[in-house]
């Protein structure tokens, strides 16, 4: 009774509150003519004006009705629900907007003061040479340098030598693209295989011989077709050193687009077959191809225990500069280490190429005599007009002096007496007659050139270790150790510019389906492995395997190679022929089903709530996948879930590592629905139509929009009725802005659908955290503001469109050359805007011709509402050498600096250098990019790797998709001519600074907030809903599944938990690898009401009592790739990590 008295006035209060705030509404009319108002004035006369308020008046009387109508529903709900926790229902509030009554439960955000001394600076060391300074000193003018066209005349004396002698290694290799012209199997079945069998007996004929190879994914592929004779005698070879595997990974990955994930994926899957097959580890890093460097590479090189790296495609005007300044050799370490342990010794080739022509000294027309492929009488030849001869025993003397010519001047460059000079180039040694040619020649020429005491020469064949172990004795230092007087280094090697202004900066976004595809299949992968480890360390707990699918394994193998394979350099670059890319995009696709697959199997035993009923039939699985994929081209249709008489349950999978609170969406066949959750309590959600256009609405398809806090890492349970709940099934509205065209629009009784045939007016979206303003014109961004701000920040984005050059070179697959700056997107015309407003979103969706842009923003606490979700459906096909840009200019005053990520693992501050042509500015973004100054930042969120730039002060500017009609001559042979309708997806997070901007003080350090972290990965790992396959009357029971029993600091981020392959290839291990990083971040960002609980422990995680239900056996720490033992295994399980670094753990769970 004393309840129902405090209802009836808290009721009669707010009644008499909203009735008096109508008198003071009146006077503001809906939409406010003096802002955002392009026409639609109101009528002038007394009467119109009186009518007009009249309505409001009624219209306001009648939502607030709806108010005390929600607080009555919300009262009896928490009087039905005093024993569980209530579940608040969202209402209406008088202006229009929905208001989701905040969650009982407060959050926490808890950050270490010490854990933010890291990102403010002081303690990385300062180095020699500051990539970013380099950039800005240079004057990059190009002067013809003689026969070294990009460099200069390298005088020297005879006598320089006298005191020590030239110790010159020639390294054999062969460069194997797996996948570019051809596809990798066709490589492989017409080349590679001969490379490989004519190696073993080449190499046997003389001790001396060595040959360096790089890609395991064909040496694995190779070493399944020899017998086991042939595979003892490479064993021998790389024992005895005649054979070095160098770096190790699947591939010799691209270190633009590709994902931090997936390169440590693709480097273990290497070092585990080498390790297990060969018995060998590697100890030196050779890229010659990837176009450009990230310093992440070196990294996770320095992680994975090597000491040595080699480089090559790096612009050529830093490699002059290097050259003049005897820099090309130095110690590459990262920006933020405080210590000097991630350096790593870096060798940069110093001419044009990694072919002959370009690698024994500075002159390619004699170096190209040296390449006795090229003999008369072959099918190739010396562009210079000069053809190899034949080394005899009359012309050896002459011979060896032109060749030791050229590799003194080449030794000049450099800081010591040892001279590294490759010698292959793409598929090289492929027939029997190439090694004779090359080896029997050479040695010939050595020969010759040792038995010359007065030359003070030493020339033999080596291999990269080979070369390197010889300077590291030279010059007295241990493998890895900076030789004295040798430059530290700090930065990245981007953007690459080969010749003139020829930027390799179009590939940074080529192709950009397949860019998505690539992270779609990452996300399962990391789901899929961390899913089935899991699995299987619960089944090993109760002791019963015999029923699970243990054979998944060979699935996740399959898989970790496909994405492994497509971070090729040719691959995810978008740089190779389009049946190439067809036979890449099968692999992904067949890939991506398998690893569906994978979870299905696990989440079934997982959520289980008696796991002896577990029983696994491939031709019924227990649970449906989320989407499909009708081909490898094709976007994803979500799957419709049948709601028939009987109650569905779905699955839902988070693979966030922290608990969160997310809006899941599902696809219904009935607007009627009763969403419960997994206790059987009823949850509001929000009810809307699904579009197959602008104005069409699919028949018998619903979504239904349910906010659902999942835990990290778990498996949680929704239930679908039958039936009408009209207090919580709360359908969206709809408005379509015609803009003057004739369309017909689909209409339906659910949901009110309201058509402006004509209305241009700007209009905005609003939730707890801010309003947003769209253009009435375009439906593109045009301004934000927070709601405890009076100020707007202009956020206005347009679609532009560049040309390319009308010159002969013109942009490809690799280059962007622009025919000037961008033009605005132009549309035939105007585009059709459908607004969606309801409790849990609402989205403007604007349909251009070539594009329609979804920008939707979440009514939800914490990392969801804090930023706009925007989507890009691109589609260019029509278009004739174009590229298609979205650009947002702000107001902030970010005067020429930007940030841009390297493999979503650290950020690299970036000048626009105006002295530089437009596409020079342009740089790789796999995962974000931001804008800053002293009050605010600007980050865009990506979920694929793409191209940005900041042209302008406040502006961010992204390639959304190239359509290009020709070669642009770097091999391909091939434009870009197959598109597809591509989903590029993105969120814009504003930040409001807490303390002034120091970063552009020229520190080469920069990091993103705690909240801009965790928006990355909400991002880029979206829940997956698993509907249950069948109904379950009287099935086995389900349960939601928490595998961890405590959370993981949100600083502390678990990048794999990996399965480790037993004996027999296709099963697993009883052992995993943990695999952890620990992010860096800036604290000088806002961190007030974020609505999400957040704790840091300055890098402490408790590993013993992570794991719910299960017990630590065993853990070992170890080199990245697992290939060394840190230590001895730890009886303690408590782990400490330093900010921004990696640890993998060798772990037995049980």
């Amino acid at each position: 009774m004393k309840l129902k008295k405090q209802v009836t006035v808290c009721g009669a209060a707010i009644f008499c509150v909203a009735v008096f705030s109508l008198y003071l509404m009146l006077d503001r009319v809906q939409h406010d003519p003096t802002r955002h108002q392009n026409g639609g004035n109101f009528p002038r006369s007394q009467i119109s004006v009186l009518q007009n308020r009249i309505e409001q008046l009624e219209q306001l009387l009648e939502e607030n009705h709806e108010i005390i109508s929600h607080i009555k529903d919300s009262v009896l709900e928490l009087t039905a629900n005093a024993d569980g926790p209530p579940a608040l229902l969202p209402y209406h509030t008088p202006n229009g907007s929905w208001v989701v009554p905040p969650e009982p439960r407060p959050s926490f955000f808890s950050i270490s003061p010490q854990d933010c001394q890291f990102a403010l600076g002081g303690q990385g060391q300062k180095t020699e040479i500051q990539m970013l300074t380099v950039s800005e000193e240079l004057p990059f003018d190009n002067v013809d340098g003689g026969v070294w066209k990009q460099g200069f005349d390298i005088p020297y004396s005879p006598h320089d030598w006298d005191s020590e002698n030239l110790q010159v290694f020639v390294v054999p290799h062969s460069h194997n693209d797996p996948g570019w012209i051809k596809t990798f199997d066709k490589y492989y079945t017409e080349q590679t295989q001969h490379i490989l069998n004519s190696m073993v007996p080449k190499l046997q004929e003389d001790p001396r011989r060595r040959f360096l190879w790089a890609e395991v994914s064909f040496f694995a592929k190779w070493w399944e077709n020899i017998n086991a004779q042939k595979r003892a005698v490479v064993r021998r070879l790389v024992g005895n050193g005649q054979l070095e595997i160098a770096t190790g990974g699947w591939v010799m990955p691209d270190e633009a687009n590709s994902h931090y994930f997936a390169l440590i994926d693709q480097l273990i899957e290497g070092h585990q077959w080498l390790d297990k097959n060969l018995g060998v580890i590697p100890r030196s890093g050779w890229a010659v191809d990837p176009f450009g460097y990230s310093s992440t590479m070196p990294y996770l090189l320095r992680r994975s225990n090597l000491t040595s790296m080699l480089i090559q495609r790096v612009h050529y005007a830093i490699k002059k500069h290097f050259a003049a300044t005897h820099s090309l050799e130095f110690m590459w370490r990262q920006t933020w280490d405080p210590e000097a342990s991630t350096d790593i010794f870096c060798h940069m080739m110093p001419f044009y190429s990694y072919d002959v022509p370009h690698t024994c000294g500075p002159d390619p027309k004699i170096c190209c005599q040296f390449d006795f492929k090229r003999l008369p009488g072959g099918r190739i030849n010396c562009p210079w007009k000069v053809p190899p001869r034949a080394i005899t025993e009359s012309n050896v003397a002459e011979r060896a002096a032109l060749l030791l010519d050229q590799y003194r001047k080449k030794s000049k460059l450099f800081r010591s007496n040892v001279l590294l000079v490759p010698l292959g180039d793409d598929f090289r040694y492929d027939k029997p007659q190439e090694w004779d040619a090359q080896f029997s020649n050479y040695q010939r020429l050595f020969d010759f050139l040792n038995n010359q005491p007065d030359l003070h020469v030493q020339a033999q064949f080596g291999t990269l270790s080979d070369y390197f172990d010889a300077l590291y004795k030279r010059t007295g230092v241990e493998p890895g150790v900076q030789p004295p007087g040798f430059p530290v280094l700090s930065g990245d090697f981007f953007s690459y510019a080969d010749r003139e202004d020829h930027y390799w900066t179009g590939y940074f976004t080529s192709r950009p389906f397949y860019k998505s595809l690539d992270r779609v299949l990452e996300a399962h992968l990391r789901g899929a492995e961390i899913l089935y480890s899991l699995a299987l360390a619960h089944i090993r707990h109760s002791g019963t395997t015999s029923q699970y699918p243990l054979s998944d394994y060979s699935l996740l193998t399959d898989a970790r190679r496909a994405l492994g394979l497509f971070q090729h350099h040719d691959a995810i670059t978008g740089t190779a022929k389009e049946a190439v890319v067809i036979d890449y995009g099968v692999r992904l696709l067949r890939s991506l089903v398998s690893l569906k697959q994978v979870i299905i199997n696990a989440a079934h035993y997982l959520i289980l709530g008696d796991k002896g009923t577990y029983h696994f039939d491939p031709n019924t699985p227990f649970l449906s996948m989320d989407d499909t994929r009708l081909t490898q081209d094709a976007l994803p249709e979500q799957t419709v879930i049948q709601v028939d008489s009987s109650p569905r349950f779905v699955v839902l999978f988070n693979p966030l590592d922290q608990e969160r609170l997310s809006v899941v969406s599902l696809l219904i066949n009935s607007p009627r629905i009763r969403v419960l959750s997994e206790e059987g309590q009823p949850l509001a959600v929000q009810l809307s139509a699904r579009w197959s256009s602008a104005t069409d609405i699919v028949p018998d398809v619903y979504q239904v929009s349910v906010p659902a806090r999942l835990p990290a890492l778990g498996l949680s349970i929704l239930q679908l009725h039958p039936g009408l709940d009209r207090r919580r099934t709360l359908p969206s509205s709809v408005r379509i802005y015609l803009h003057g065209r004739q369309l017909s629009v689909s209409k339906h009784e659910v949901f009110p659908v309201r058509v402006d045939e004509a209305g241009t007016s700007d209009f905005a979206l609003s939730n707890r955290y801010m309003q947003v303003w769209f253009s009435g014109q375009t439906g593109l961004l045009k301004s934000v503001r927070r709601v405890d701000e009076a100020q707007e920040r202009r956020l206005n984005a347009e679609f532009l469109i560049y040309g390319t050059r009308t010159s002969k070179d013109k942009s490809g697959a690799y280059l962007f050359l622009p025919d000037g700056v961008a033009k605005p997107y132009v549309p035939k015309e105007p585009p059709v805007l459908r607004v969606t407003e309801g409790p849990f979103f609402s989205e403007v969706v604007a349909y251009y011709q070539h594009m329609q842009q979804v920008v939707r923003l979440y009514n939800l606490p914490g990392v969801e509402g804090l930023s706009l979700d925007v989507s890009s459906f691109v589609d260019i096909r029509d278009h004739v050498n174009k590229e298609l840009a979205f650009r947002i200019q702000t107001d902030i005053e970010s005067e020429g600096t930007f940030f841009t990520d390297l493999n979503g693992f650290q950020i690299q501050p970036r000048r626009y250098l105006k002295k530089l042509p437009l596409q020079a500015n342009f740089y790789p973004m796999p995962a974000m990019a931001y804008i800053q100054d002293s009050q605010s930042r600007l980050t865009l969120h990506t979920a694929q790797a793409l191209g940005v730039s900041s042209l302008g002060n406040g502006q961010l500017e992204v390639i959304l998709d190239r359509r290009l009609m020709q070669d642009d001559n770097r091999g391909l042979g091939q434009g870009l001519k197959d598109n597809k309708r591509t989903c590029n997806r993105f969120r814009l997070l504003l930040e409001r600074r807490t303390t002034a901007n120091k970063v552009q003080d020229g520190r080469p350090t920069s990091f993103p907030s705690l909240l801009s972290h965790l928006t990355s990965m909400h991002l880029n790992t979206p829940v997956m809903a698993l509907p249950v396959a069948r109904e379950q009357p009287g099935g086995p029971a389900i349960r939601s599944f928490q595998p961890l029993a405590s959370s993981l600091p949100c600083d502390v981020h678990l990048l794999n938990l990996r399965t480790l392959q037993a004996e027999d290839d296709k099963l697993p291990s009883s052992e995993m690898a943990l695999i952890l990083h620990r992010k860096g971040f800036d604290c000088g960002l806002e961190a007030k009401n974020l609505g999400f609980n957040c704790t840091t422990s300055q890098g402490k995680v408790a590993l013993g009592s992570l794991f719910q239900g299960l017990d630590v056996g065993f853990l070992q720490p170890t080199s990245l790739t697992l290939l060394y033992a840190l230590g001895s295994p730890s009886n303690s399980m408590d782990i400490h990590l330093e900010p921004m670094e990696i640890s993998t753990f060798r772990l037995r769970l049980g």
